[in-house]
């Protein structure tokens, strides 16, 4: 499994209104920060895809925002500040490990996001609760057990066919330390 990278806002109660907002519609008040592959929620701090960064970003459809080599990623978003950067892997068949070296990531959970890549079925769709309760998801929004997030994904696609947002890529999620 290949990591790849990205770095997205931060949303969080420091956020205020929108925040209040988003707390009181998803109902997700377990919430100390949303991290989220969400780009509607948490979007990407880079939000142009320039021309030299294609050597170094994975080129499918829905994916330019992912890097594959963490030292150029790093420093193109160093002088962005209130950012998560991300270390995640799509579609992982056993719980990965983040990459060693001189940056440490933390794992922070398991999201769940459309195939096109823009929303987090876990934390932007209002809920299904066939197929998993709000209470699942911790303080991140995410799930903590790669088993769990696996049956999810399923129960999702057979619930809820219909649903565009239903069928998911699953992602593990870790989060760069910043002390």
């Amino acid at each position: 499994m290949q990591p790849l990278f990205i770095a997205t806002e931060r949303f969080g109660p420091w956020d205020g209104k929108a925040w209040v907002k988003y707390i009181e519609w998803s109902k997700l008040t377990q919430l100390k920060e949303l991290v989220s592959l969400d780009g509607l929620l948490c979007e990407p701090v880079l939000s142009v895809t320039k021309d030299e960064y294609w050597p170094y970003i994975v080129n499918e459809d829905y994916m330019s925002d992912y890097f594959t080599d963490l030292n150029y990623f790093l420093n193109e978003v160093s002088e962005i500040v209130n950012k998560n950067i991300l270390c995640v892997f799509k579609n992982p068949i056993s719980s990965p490990k983040a990459p060693s070296g001189k940056l440490k990531f933390e794992f922070l959970g398991y999201d769940l996001v459309d195939l096109e890549g823009s929303v987090s079925a876990l934390s932007n769709c209002g809920g299904f609760p066939l197929a998993f309760s709000n209470e699942e998801l911790n303080q991140f929004g995410l799930l903590e057990s790669h088993d769990r997030a696996a049956k999810i994904r399923i129960l999702l696609k057979a619930y809820y066919p219909e649903e565009r947002h239903a069928a998911c890529h699953l992602w593990a999620i870790f989060r760069a330390r910043t002390s």
